[in-house]
């Protein structure tokens, strides 16, 4: 923290992904429960936000809520014209 706070641009990194973690849990209740633990916050970009998933059966399901999602976030105050999907792969060795 005290790197952060002694440069301004990691200080705005750390702000940044405080806010999309603090998004995600605005939305948490929508995204159903087992799916939860492979939904992580990513980076935002304007009003873009970016979720990062586990897998493209998870991404399946959150792309029919992500209406929801944006609808609900906007009437929380945050300005956001799109939410995207990063499918992270996890490859077994």
């Amino acid at each position: 923290m005290q790197a952060a706070d002694a440069s301004p641009v990691l200080a705005r990194l750390t702000e940044l992904a405080a806010e999309s973690a603090t998004r995600l849990q605005a939305v948490a209740f929508m995204i159903p429960e087992p799916l939860r633990p492979a939904v992580k916050p990513g980076p935002l970009d304007g009003t873009s936000w970016c979720l990062l998933v586990e897998g493209n059966a998870a991404a399946a399901k959150l792309r029919q809520l992500l209406p929801a999602m944006q609808a609900h976030l906007c009437s929380r105050g945050w300005e956001v014209n799109a939410i995207r999907l990063k499918v992270q792969i996890t490859r077994k060795r």
